[in-house]
């Protein structure tokens, strides 16, 4: 039996996925969030954690370098997730993937009258599809951050990005028009390994599933 590398970035994903570690009996065996190691090991015997970028998670596993990744739902459906199964929505880092503008802005009266709108947005291939499927003509702005100001300065029409509370849009004077599509943060496995190594990963699957429901049952019950 080899080593298990499961895939992550640090953050909010990391941060919620902690809880779900534990649950599995697969801790990190030093501070994660502070810690500065890009491989950390963990309690569960032959399981690693590798920290990488969140847009890069897809990519490690897809081509092998980590047997399963934990992703949010924006990173894959941007990847495209080719080479991807996606067996456990596990219920965290939730937000919702939306259109937002300026306060004051009339997008609806723009899409009705068939303007061609200018979009900024690191989400290229997802909003080119929503905007396609609406059969809204767009100019897309590929920005890598602080995404609010392109409305503010004339830059764009609108942004396509995650939206949690809502406060960094409001602090800035935007407001979300449209959602696109809730997203959460999913445990994600590379096709290739699923197969040779089944009765290694597939255990390990099926108690993240289990995590992920108690998860929710205690949420549910906190309410």
């Amino acid at each position: 039996m080899g080593t298990i590398s499961i895939a992550l970035s640090k953050g909010r994903i990391l941060g919620e996925t902690l809880p779900l570690l534990a649950r599995v009996g697969a801790s990190p065996m030093q501070d994660a969030e502070g810690s500065r190691k890009l491989i950390l090991a963990t309690a569960r015997r032959g399981l690693r954690l590798i920290v990488v970028r969140a847009s890069d998670v897809p990519t490690y596993v897809a081509n092998g370098a980590a047997e399963l990744g934990i992703a949010g739902g924006d990173v894959l459906a941007e990847h495209g997730g080719a080479g991807l199964y996606q067996p456990v929505d596990l219920g965290i880092a939730r937000c919702r993937m939306v259109v937002a503008a300026r306060r004051g802005f009339d997008y609806a009266s723009a899409v009705r009258q068939g303007a061609r709108l200018r979009i900024a947005t690191k989400y290229l291939n997802l909003a080119r599809e929503h905007f396609a499927a609406k059969g809204v003509h767009v100019d897309l702005i590929k920005l890598y951050g602080s995404m609010e100001l392109a409305p503010l300065l004339g830059l764009a029409d609108a942004i396509v990005d995650l939206v949690s509370s809502g406060k960094t849009l409001r602090a800035n004077k935007l407001a979300a028009v449209e959602e696109i599509r809730p997203v959460s943060a999913r445990l994600i496995v590379n096709q290739a390994a699923l197969k040779t190594r089944r009765a290694e990963l597939q255990p390990l699957i099926e108690a993240f599933a289990r995590a992920a429901q108690g998860r929710a049952g205690n949420s549910t019950a906190r309410k």
